[in-house]
């Protein structure tokens, strides 16, 4: 599969941001105590990465549908990932080993991204 530009550098976004968060978590704990929340930053990061590799997928397929079948397309990936999101945040909540304020900071780290790039192209 083939990524846009775009696509590569929201990763390469969202893996600074997931690192910005573990280091921060490191210098308040300043113990292993950090590594539950350097779990979920991890996971809620690899979540944010699967969905950047989903809508790449997806833009790149509808543009080659009808209108129609390109509008029910979008709808049913913007569920699977919303859905995905909703799945590793309740992941978060009731693993003990994994703190959920760090999978919620890995989740963030997919808009936080989008608004990077955002403004960096103006």
């Amino acid at each position: 599969m083939k990524l846009s530009d775009l696509a590569k550098r929201m990763i390469w976004t969202i893996l600074i941001i997931g690192f910005v968060f573990i280091i921060g978590s490191v210098i308040y704990y300043r113990s292993l105590d950090f590594l539950p929340f350097f779990f979920g930053v991890s996971l809620g990061s690899v979540v944010s990465i699967v969905k950047v590799f989903l809508l790449d997928n997806t833009v790149n397929k509808a543009l080659s549908m009808d209108k129609t079948g390109a509008g029910k397309y979008v709808s049913l990936q913007y569920f699977i990932r919303f859905f995905l999101t909703g799945v590793v945040l309740y992941i978060g909540a009731v693993v003990p080993d994994i703190n959920l304020w760090g999978v919620a900071a890995g989740v963030i780290a997919f808009q936080l991204a989008t608004y990077g790039i955002k403004f960096a192209n103006k």
